[in-house]
């Protein structure tokens, strides 16, 4: 894209509240889950979406916002998608209890394998770009190694269901949220984990009695945020013994039961996120409070996030079916 070009010898500038609406996205014909920019920054015009429809889009967000491609490998609902690091592929997992994947350009399945659980989130591991973790509706969670098709580890908590995963730096130690069996006991609702040998190195996190539907990872301090369903964010250490930020709260979105995204910006002074209501909240990172609200869907708006190269860039998607990119 001719518009990323000159931004990728500089160093990532301020981001700034967007203000208008550049594309409006509407090919899906179910609920959007999430989407993601392309973490290669010479294609990161490129935009992945997932959706309930079944399909998997890929879009030209910065250009021109239409659909490049649509893959239709799985038979329900989408509820993962992620970039590969190299940009060339596609993972994804759906209610279909299946993984898939893709390469971008052909659409050829590479790898397909059946699980015994629906999913509902995937992640690639920081550093070793062949390896992802797989969770869902199981008290597992699983360690995948694409070049063999087979699980490298299993990761055995006492939950339903498990809601999102976050890497730390370096990828030695990952996060669950999770649906935690019990309602009155608040322990287990977020997990930590050593990668390497799969011990459970601390389920006392988050003591509140709620369950976080999302993880984000600060960029550049050792810190992450946990959307919850109190209709607030909490602030956590991303260091042993992973405390709460008392003195830190994001709150005043709405997050009503959806699987709500939040995310930072790429500088680390923006702490964004979805509403039920359809809004985006734009937080002040060291003050938490509120900058700015965004009227950008009628239905609940689950993913928002901004562009890892071009300022102030943000791509966001509601239930409706719909994505919006903003500047």
């Amino acid at each position: 894209s001719e518009l990323i070009k000159p931004y990728l010898g500089s160093k990532y500038k301020v981001t700034e509240v967007p203000k208008s609406l550049i594309f409006y996205m509407s090919k899906h014909s179910g609920p959007v889950n999430e989407v993601q920019w392309c973490p290669v920054r010479e294609q990161s015009h490129m935009l992945l979406s997932a959706s309930m429809d079944k399909t998997v889009k890929v879009w030209d967000a910065v250009d021109t916002g239409c659909c490049l491609k649509t893959y239709s490998c799985h038979s329900c609902a989408v509820r993962a998608a992620r970039w590969s690091s190299c940009g060339r592929r596609i993972l994804s997992g759906g209610f279909d209890s299946t993984l898939h994947l893709t390469d971008v350009e052909t659409g050829k399945q590479i790898f397909s394998s059946k699980t015994e659980f629906r999913i509902s989130a995937l992640k690639f591991h920081p550093t070793e770009s062949n390896v992802f973790i797989c969770g869902g509706f199981s008290p597992e969670v699983k360690a995948w190694d694409i070049r063999t098709s087979k699980v490298l580890r299993v990761y055995k908590a006492a939950v339903q269901q498990t809601l999102d995963i976050l890497f730390l730096p370096e990828g030695r130690e990952f996060l669950t949220s999770t649906d935690a069996v019990s309602r009155d006991s608040a322990d287990r609702t977020i997990v930590a984990w050593d990668f390497q040998s799969a011990a459970k190195i601390s389920n006392q996190i988050f003591h509140e009695r709620y369950t976080c539907p999302s993880l984000t990872l600060h960029p550049k301090e050792p810190v992450f945020v946990a959307q919850t369903n109190g209709n607030y964010m909490a602030l956590f250490s991303a260091q042993r013994p992973y405390r709460i930020n008392k003195k830190k709260r994001y709150e005043g979105h709405k997050v009503e039961g959806f699987a709500v995204g939040c995310e930072f910006s790429p500088d680390g002074t923006l702490l964004v996120t979805g509403s039920s209501d359809g809004k985006v909240f734009f937080y002040n990172y060291h003050t938490s409070r509120i900058i700015r609200t965004l009227s950008a869907h009628k239905e609940a708006c689950v993913s928002a996030i901004f562009h890892p190269v071009l300022p102030s860039l943000l791509a966001t998607c509601d239930w409706a079916g719909e994505i919006k990119i903003w500047q």
